[in-house]
């Protein structure tokens, strides 16, 4: 056998055994022997939405079923049933099959939903829900609010695990807190490798909840996952990340939303395509419609010259980690000064920041418009990230 074909087979072994392992996965929500006994008898705030799924059945079904006393449902971004843009506002309402009143964490009821008065229906929180292992990916960040709110007001705090479909590496600038935003809330890279069980542990541990407190806090592990697993997501996490291909994509693309260029809202490949319609050089065109889940995209009906991602294989996606090259090609294409290409259009205060926001710091616009390559600009977060990977190791629960 030569050398060519020894490394052909045994990277399909490894793919093989990941993918096996991945199906093999058990999340925490199925183990009920391991967190039914210590909620028993225990008013329950349950944080979750369409993802809290153990095949065809909710979470919340199984903890009715099971006899545990849910008060409350907190829904996040995008809303209990997960149907909501992104950014959009959501109304708290009642669960139609339950009868459970569902409190948005979400827009303008944020503020009531982490009120005393919400609070004293409740003993502790449970979190259940499918994270997508992103710095940007607003879920963790509310559960951070949650377990604020829980100390502030003498509560317990649970997460049902679930595994990190971009747990297998950490990379990107850790967040620069003068950016700290409802896009970053914590001092960790773009992809930090944490699944929200490991993210809960470590803002306990860490002292960045608020004031440095510790909320009491467990962890239902999931069952035959380690960061290597390549789970599959069996639901779309939220309306515009459908594939893997997408949420691999995610760590590379999402800068797109602090800039004039489309990422492909409104298309059937929202976060697997780039463009915009003064980009030369492209064979590749699209036009951002109005559709569920993204009603009023950037670039709405304006037919946008750029770049088609789906014929990417996945594990190369992944070896190349965050990867500005696309953000660096549509800014040569496009020729225009670098303030008007980092121009997302937005009027709300800190719009002309948002790019920073999401990449963590305010070095990485100026090593663009300077002309610098993308493996240079990764170099300069490289320290950050090995520091990182030892800060976080007391929290891992799973295997590397």
């Amino acid at each position: 056998m030569n050398r060519k074909v020894m490394i052909l087979a045994l990277t399909m072994l490894v793919l093989f055994n990941i993918s096996i392992s991945a199906q093999n996965v058990v999340v925490a929500a199925a183990r009920i022997e391991q967190y039914v006994p210590m909620l028993k008898g225990k008013k329950i705030g349950l944080y979750s939405n369409h993802t809290g799924m153990v095949g065809d059945k909710h979470t919340l079904d199984i903890m009715l079923e099971n006899g545990l006393d849910v008060a409350v449902i907190f829904s996040p971004e995008h809303g209990f049933r997960g149907t909501a843009d992104a950014g959009e506002s959501v109304k708290s309402s009642v669960d139609t099959k339950t009868g459970i009143s569902i409190e948005s964490l979400y827009g303008s009821n944020k503020k009531k939903a982490l009120s005393k008065e919400t609070f004293d229906k409740i003993d502790i929180i449970v979190t259940d829900i499918q994270d997508v292992g992103l710095r940007f990916y607003t879920y963790y960040c509310t559960m951070i609010d949650l377990m604020d709110a829980a100390i502030a007001n003498g509560k317990e705090f649970m997460v049902l695990d679930r595994p990190n479909p971009n747990g297998m590496y950490v990379d990107g600038p850790v967040l620069n807190m003068k950016y700290k935003s409802g896009v970053g809330r914590l001092p960790i890279p773009i992809v930090h490798g944490l699944t929200m069980g490991e993210i809960a542990l470590m803002a306990n541990g860490e002292g960045w909840l608020k004031d440095g407190k510790k909320v009491p806090l467990a962890v239902i592990k999931c069952d035959n996952y380690s960061h290597q697993t390549r789970y599959v997501l069996p639901i779309a996490p939220s309306p515009n990340l459908r594939t893997m291909k997408s949420i691999y994509l995610y760590p590379s693309i999402c800068y797109f939303e602090g800039t004039a260029v489309s990422l492909g809202r409104g298309t059937d490949a929202p976060f697997e395509i780039y463009g915009h319609p003064d980009m030369k050089g492209c064979d590749f065109t699209f036009t951002p419609r109005s559709v569920e889940g993204a009603k009023n995209p950037p670039l709405l009906n304006k037919k946008c010259n750029g770049r088609d991602l789906r014929n990417l294989n996945n594990e190369e996606i992944i070896a190349k980690g965050v990867n500005l090259e696309y953000l660096i090609d549509a800014y040569k294409k496009m020729n225009v000064p670098v303030d008007e290409f980092f121009d997302n259009g937005y009027k709300y205060a800190g719009a002309k920041e948002f790019f920073e926001k999401l990449i963590g710091n305010g070095r990485v616009r100026k090593m663009i418009a300077d002309g610098k390559s993308a493996d240079e600009i990764k170099a300069s977060w490289k320290d950050d990230v090995e520091a990182f990977k030892t800060q976080r190791k007391p929290y891992l629960l799973y295997a590397e």
